[in-house]
């Protein structure tokens, strides 16, 4: 009898024991995320969220990753399973990851719920606050047994968050076309992290209110909405000449006061750490629109 009631204490306090070290998260989209230890096989579906692994101490343990995942250097050698919108689950799977982390806004859905079919933990990044940035980053240093290098990482950020904020938000507003892609012609809406950024540094996203994250849009509409910031990322990455497209509208208020900017997409298009350094120069950028506003230019 009392070695049945010693055997029933044993087995009640290992599960006890078992739930208290189980690591549970919420993602992106409220799902909960729970793994019995730290992920050691990790494959990221984006770029961005190669990055804040590797930001959280997590290199060594990314098996797979995306194209364009060039940032750390490191993670330019890592294997590689197809691109954001076309993996390959086989691919995946051969790898056997004890977590996926997914970027659900551009990830196939299809192949998403395929992977959680398999029993395979995902976690999804879809960062649209700049604080959740910091909130990705301390997650997916639970997840990955880094809780201390993540959590550094996330307060550098938020300090740094803060100091821009506070620097900026009594700045008077700019209006600002931020263009993603040239042909179709491509912004971001209100809900998007970049419209954050602009707004972080008083400006505003003349497209805010748009549904699409990402809409395609009409030359009519930017001339129409005649901002006094044009910022180019991806676009004139791709397409040095963007300007010259620009130099043909003199009359619009951004061309005929030379402000036609651009920045890295890297520092900026990434939900990662880094993209307050493309918050910087975007920052810079619009102080320059207000001291020519103010000089009468």
């Amino acid at each position: 009898m009392l070695c049945g009631l010693l055997l029933i204490n044993m087995l009640a306090n290992n599960s006890y024991a078992a739930l208290v070290t189980e690591i549970r998260v919420i993602d992106d989209l409220g799902n909960t995320v729970a793994l019995k230890q730290p992920a050691k096989r990790i494959v990221s579906l984006a770029p961005h969220i190669t990055e804040l692994l590797f930001a959280v101490g997590a290199g060594d343990q990314v098996v797979g990753v995306v194209s364009y995942s060039d940032f750390p250097e490191a993670a330019k050698q890592l294997p590689q399973v197809g691109a954001y919108n076309a993996f390959d689950l086989e691919t995946i799977v051969a790898l056997k990851p004890d977590l996926i982390v997914a970027w659900n806004s551009t990830n196939p859905a299809g192949a998403l719920q395929k992977l959680q079919a398999m029993s395979i933990p995902v976690f999804i990044s879809e960062p649209r606050k700049l604080e959740d940035v910091a909130r990705n980053l301390e997650s997916l240093g639970r997840l990955t047994g880094n809780e201390r290098t993540a959590n550094t990482a996330s307060a550098q950020y938020r300090k740094q968050l803060e100091e821009l904020r506070t620097q900026y938000s009594t700045r008077s507003s700019v209006s600002v076309f931020y263009q993603i892609w040239h042909q179709p012609l491509m912004t971001i809406n209100g809900e998007h992290l970049i419209s954050q950024v602009i707004e972080l540094c008083g400006g505003r996203n003349v497209f805010a209110g748009l549904p699409t994250l990402a809409p395609k849009i009409s030359l009519e509409s930017v001339l129409r909405k005649d901002p006094e910031v044009i910022v180019a990322g991806n676009s004139a990455l791709n397409r040095p000449e963007w300007k010259a497209d620009w130099l043909r509208w003199p009359s619009l208020r951004a061309v005929k006061n030379g402000h036609l900017f651009y920045i890295n997409p890297d520092i900026i298009q990434r939900h990662t750490p880094r993209i307050l350094q493309g918050a910087e120069v975007l920052c810079r950028q619009l102080e320059q629109v207000r001291a020519a506003r103010d000089a009468g230019h």
